[in-house]
């Protein structure tokens, strides 16, 4: 008798379990609720209008070599993308900051970063984003990524990012 009891004590139970995992009404949370067509989360990385699309999927950055301010190929391509997602996102203004590596003096990293940032304004300028919508700082070598005295962090300090702010005025 007590086996029989347990045996429909279980069963119940489990029972009871399987009706609250997939009823309607048993208080489970919809993750794709608020999903636009085809499962865009709006603000999201597969939202084509949010800054983190444009982060992880377009890119925020460009690298450039020891002591350069010219735009690699590398780099004019990641910048004609980032024009075109400014061109169909036109509520949104950009700063663009450049930086440099450790080496050097701050004076000489302030004044590299400057032209790093410029050259990527200029950049997108030509590829058709409004002057008024960009603005540029230098942050020299004083905001790195990395902090070695390797090439490989090097390399990833030297670069020039592009900052999204929503609105009109940078």
């Amino acid at each position: 008798m007590k086996t029989t009891a347990l045996l429909l004590i279980a069963a119940l139970t489990l029972t009871a379990c399987g009706n609250r995992l997939g009823g309607a009404g048993d208080g489970a949370v919809d993750l794709n609720a608020g999903a636009g067509a085809g499962g865009v989360v709006p603000g999201s990385a597969n939202d084509p209008t949010s800054v983190a699309y444009f982060q992880q999927t377009v890119g925020d950055r460009v690298l450039f070599a020891v002591d350069q301010s010219t735009l690699t190929p590398e780099g004019q391509a990641t910048l004609a993308a980032q024009a075109q997602w400014l061109t169909a996102n036109p509520g949104f203004t950009a700063l663009v900051e450049g930086h440099a590596d450790e080496q050097g003096t701050r004076e000489y990293n302030l004044a590299l970063g400057g032209r790093r940032a410029n050259a990527a304004r200029d950049y997108l300028i030509s590829q058709g984003v409004a002057a008024n919508r960009l603005r540029t700082i230098s942050y020299g070598k004083e905001r790195p990524l990395q902090v070695c005295s390797t090439e490989a962090c090097y390399s990833q300090n030297r670069r020039a990012v592009t900052v999204l702010a929503a609105g009109a005025g940078v």
